[in-house]
């Protein structure tokens, strides 16, 4: 299982976290550590990008949950772009799509 997460400064408290690879129970350990202490900055933005994602499961899913959560704890705007349509399906299957877009902060969904 291979995962390659970029993290880059965009502009002054906002950042791009962008993944390569496959998220699961084995990567998924390295996204949490680069995506969650983003979120506990209050007043950032971070924008998860998955647009190279080929994969995920429920361990990935869990990370998003926990950056969505801790976002939204510490006043911190967070968006996810960049889903494939496979990863779009998941999200939707799992009601994720429904709290991002409410949250309105999934961009580029069909």
């Amino acid at each position: 299982m291979n995962i390659n997460v970029e993290r880059q400064k965009m502009a002054d408290r906002l950042f791009l976290v962008a993944v390569e690879g496959e998220i699961d129970v084995y990567t998924a350990p390295v996204l949490k550590k680069e995506l969650l202490p983003l979120t506990e900055i209050s007043g950032t933005g971070v924008t998860l990008d998955l647009s190279r994602t080929v994969y995920i499961d429920s361990t990935a899913l869990g990370v998003i949950i926990a950056a969505l959560k801790s976002a939204a704890r510490n006043r911190c705007r967070f968006s996810v772009v960049g889903m494939s349509p496979r990863v779009e399906r998941l999200f939707t299957i799992t009601g994720l799509m429904e709290i991002l877009r409410r949250e309105k902060i999934a961009e580029g969904d069909n």
